[in-house]
Order: structure tokens, then sequence, then C-alpha cells
């Protein structure tokens, strides 16, 4: 059963070039939907969503991706393929947590972090990975209460704080590993200055299939702070957006007898109504 939770990221204009790009990356990898403004890829059994348009904003590295390989020989070819155009973040060595790891940018702003480990403790190939900076540092152990306890199929795996060797507030929290709708996310905290936060150029999106599961998230994430935007889009206390979706949608807004008007509708919702969109 494939998830029902998967990232999206924005790359305007170039997103055949962009699925073209991962899948080669990755090599395990298929376009699963075509249409102008979307493609969605699947990566080793897991679903990316590509926006051409729609947020103002790009990804950055408040949302990353981890990525698991069992040889540092794997790490170093996904690390030369995306290196290409883009930048290093951390340099690709070895690192006490890892033989062969390494944080890198893509061309598109999309940021991976390579790591080299055993596939039994993250079966996930690619697990997105949350930092909590600025005005957020110190608020990952509290998202992931939110979240865990607000979605189904949810769990923690496990929380490693900071030492003080490590010069940064115990408190905070150094690695995160939990479950959201039997999806792997991972999350920490950095007080550090970062030049970036979390933006709505990489969302989560969260397939329901139910009025009342989209009225729970919806009600839960726009609280405390969290507010709608639009077409079925949030953004929750901590800043992260959200795509809060019936799991029929995208085969509603394909198809050619009712796309436009399944659309018109959606245009002018904030939180969707499924039962107002099978019916358009």
């Amino acid at each position: 059963m494939k998830s029902s939770i998967y990232p999206c990221l924005a790359i305007k204009g170039k997103i055949a070039e962009a699925a073209d790009f991962y899948i080669q990356t990755f090599e395990e990898g298929k376009i699963i939907q075509h249409v102008p403004i979307v493609i969605q890829i699947e990566l080793s059994g897991q679903k990316f969503m590509l926006l051409n348009d729609g947020p103002s904003t790009s990804p950055n590295p408040s949302i990353s991706f981890m990525v698991v390989s069992e040889s540092p020989e794997e790490t170093e070819k996904y690390w030369n393929r995306l290196i290409k155009e883009g930048k290093a973040l951390m340099p690709l060595d070895s690192y006490d947590w890892s033989p062969k790891y390494g944080w890198v940018e893509d061309k598109y702003g999309v940021s991976w972090q390579l790591f080299t480990g055993s596939k039994a403790d993250t079966p996930q190939k690619f697990s997105p990975t949350l930092m909590f900076t600025g005005a957020n540092a110190g608020k990952a152990s509290g998202a992931i209460d939110l979240y865990t306890q607000l979605l189904a199929h949810s769990g923690i795996g496990g929380i490693l704080k900071y030492s003080k060797e490590d010069g940064e507030n115990p408190d905070f929290v150094k690695h995160a590993q939990f479950k959201i709708k039997d999806t792997t996310v991972m999350a920490m905290d950095s007080s550090a200055a970062h030049a970036f936060s979390f933006n709505d150029g990489v969302s989560l999106v969260v397939e329901c299939e139910t009025q009342d599961e989209i009225d729970k998230y919806w009600s839960q994430l726009t609280s405390n702070g969290g507010y709608e935007v639009a077409c079925g889009w949030l953004t929750d206390p901590y800043g992260i957006s959200w795509q809060i979706i019936p799991k029929d949608i995208i085969k509603w807004v394909t198809d050619p007898e009712r796309s436009e008007r399944v659309m018109n509708v959606m245009m002018k919702m904030k939180k969707l109504v499924i039962a107002d969109l099978e019916n358009a």
C-alpha cells in the first residue's frame, strides 16, 4: 500500500526536466501522472509531486530529504549526480553517524541528505526532514507531538537531544524519527543563524479518504497560529505548508469532461469539500 502523504516540490517551468533528472539520478523511478501544472513521479515506490505553478517561493534546506543507501559507493553515486550545478551544504565525508554522508542542494534548490546506513533502521528510501530554525528553533518536539497525535497510523520512533559537547541547547532535538500516515519523517532543531525557514516551496500532501478526515486535519493544523491559504493549501503553526486533499482529486481534475468544472469549483475554496467537487 502506497503512503497517502508525500512531498510537493515547486519547480516552476522545469518540472518535466526535473522529473527526468530525479528518475535518472535515483534510477528506480517512473512518471505516474503528467498534466501541464503537475507531474507525479515515483522514486523507489515513493510518490513526489512536482508543481509548475502556485507558490512564489522556492525549496530551501528547511525541508530536505534523507536518502538511505546501504553502501558508500551508492551514496557517492547520488552525490556526483546531484552536485552538478548544485552546491554542497555539508561535504561528502566520513562522519561519526555515517561512514559516507553529504548534504547537497541540487540545481532546482531541493536539498538531499545522503546517508550510508542500514535500511533496517529506516526502510523508507526518502524521508522528509524538517529543520526548525530561527523563531521555530526548539519547537521540533511540539510539532512531532501535534503531527503524531493528529494524523492516523502515526508514532514516534525515537528522539535524540543534543549533548553539551554539541555546543547546542541540550533541550533541543538533534535528530528525531517519527511516522505519520505510515510515512517516516525526521526532524531537528538548529539555533545556528540560517538564512531560511519553512515556506511553501516544499509542502506535504495528505490524501484523505473522507470529509471528516479533511475537516479534522484542517481544523487542527490551522489553529494556534496556522492559517488557511487556498485550494486545499494551509500553513501550520510552525510555517510548514500542507495540502489536505481528497484521494481522488487528481482523477477529477484530469477527467476531460469535468476538469474545467472541478477546477472552477476548487478555485473558490480554501478547505476542499469532497461532495462539491464530486458533483461539479
